[in-house]
């Protein structure tokens, strides 16, 4: 059995490149020469990054070039009722964060949601998209393409269909800028995030489409798709999951346990959500729903870079027969429970506090339940927050925890 220190050597040497390691060891010696050749160019110490409680083969899908693994210290909020269509109970929410604070100001939000009964969440519209862009000689063959793609929208189905067992593709959409085509597609992938199964199974419709038209693929993403970056078309089409939740509360309980009024809420989150959002031109019209969808995405095993598009939310506030109703939407949560870093043993755990680890019964239950949840979460943290504001009591409440 090759050795790290021997392994390493072969690097050194020129005979191995580090991402070939795990073709002449095991993927935790290939970890661990991994580490000895930074540590030497570096002079860091590794041996935190190096202790880690599970078989690094576990994450070859997740990472490459593995050295090791970090901590994030991981808690819970609530439990908090979730009345929500593919969840409906009592839940613990777990978060993984370093901002000292957020898990306080979470769990406040539960605390109150729980005096309100619970708060009621729903997924309203699911797809994961992919936009490629063809070349086309003019705008006449633009619209050549896009009544071809109109037309033959059950063509693009079943090759986009065959590469995948779980994957349905629900529509395509067509853009045209001048000479250059892009065509939306836009899939059901039940309880996997689907950016990988989106991507194949557009590749696949793609090569129909040069087949048949004299459209040029010139790439598979077109960035119409927006993946990973603040763009409007998710804010207003969607991406992933669009999902809403909210709770009203009655007046007492806003009084005596957030020390504040419905209409202070109210009025500070027109003033700051909404039009402070609107004259920033933000696409997040919301205190900091940016804040929970990071801390579950990596207690959860999400991709985290999509915290980009999950963060792009409205929150609501207004007074309803004296007391205080709040909401919060999401446009383009991208979750998922099966796939990518939800395999990960911590992440799995995260998972199963939550009760949906794995696929749902139906198919796509489990990530709607998941996306429910991230919504409460979210709104529990927007509650708390504009309350904590609306009392000026933000300030006190971070000095108190010592952050």
């Amino acid at each position: 059995m090759t050795d790290a220190a021997s392994l390493a050597d072969r690097v050194r040497e020129g005979e191995l490149r580090l991402h070939e390691l795990e073709a002449h060891a095991d993927a935790d010696v290939a970890a661990e020469a991994r580490r000895l050749l930074v540590e030497e160019q570096s002079g860091a110490s590794l041996d935190a990054v190096g202790n880690y409680g599970f078989p690094a083969e576990i994450a070859d899908t997740a990472i490459e070039n593995m050295i090791g693994a970090i901590q994030v210290p991981m808690g819970v909020a609530g439990p908090v009722t979730v009345n929500g269509a593919a969840v409906s109970a009592e839940k613990y929410l777990p978060l993984a964060t370093t901002e000292g604070a957020l898990l306080a100001s979470v769990n406040r939000g539960c605390s109150v949601i729980n005096a309100a009964g619970g708060a009621t969440a729903r997924v309203l519209k699911s797809g994961m998209t992919r936009a490629p862009v063809f070349r086309v000689a003019d705008v006449a063959e633009a619209e050549a393409l896009v009544s071809w793609t109109r037309d033959n929208f059950e063509k693009l189905k079943d090759a986009a269909e065959e590469t995948t067992n779980h994957g349905e593709l629900l529509d395509v959409t067509p853009y045209v800028v001048g000479n250059s085509v892009y065509l939306r597609f836009r899939y059901d992938t039940k309880d996997a995030m689907g950016m990988n199964m989106a991507t194949i199974a557009t590749e696949a419709a793609c090569d129909v489409v040069e087949d048949e038209t004299t459209g040029s693929l010139v790439a598979l993403s077109g960035n119409l798709c927006t993946d990973k970056k603040p763009a409007a078309i998710n804010a207003v089409e969607g991406r992933g999951r669009s999902v809403s939740a909210d709770v009203r509360i009655p007046r007492e309980i806003v009084e005596e346990r957030l020390h504040t009024t419905p209409e202070a809420v109210a009025e500070l989150n027109t003033r700051k959500n909404l039009i402070g959002s609107a004259k920033a031109a933000s696409l997040g019209f919301n205190a900091h729903v940016a804040n929970v969808v990071a801390a579950m995405f990596l207690a959860t095993g999400q991709d985290e870079a999509q915290v980009v598009e999950g963060a792009n939310a409205i929150t609501t506030a207004d007074v309803q027969d004296g007391d205080l109703y709040v909401s919060v939407s999401l446009a383009s949560l991208e979750v998922g429970t099966v796939g990518g870093g939800t395999k990960l043993p911590t992440q799995s755990e995260g998972l199963d506090i939550l009760g949906i680890r794995g696929g749902g019964d139906p198919a796509g239950s489990n990530a709607d339940a998941l996306a429910e949840c991230i919504a409460v979460g979210s709104l529990a943290g927007e509650l708390s927050l504009l309350s904590a504001l609306a009392s000026r009591h933000l300030s006190s409440a971070h000095a108190e925890l010592g952050r």
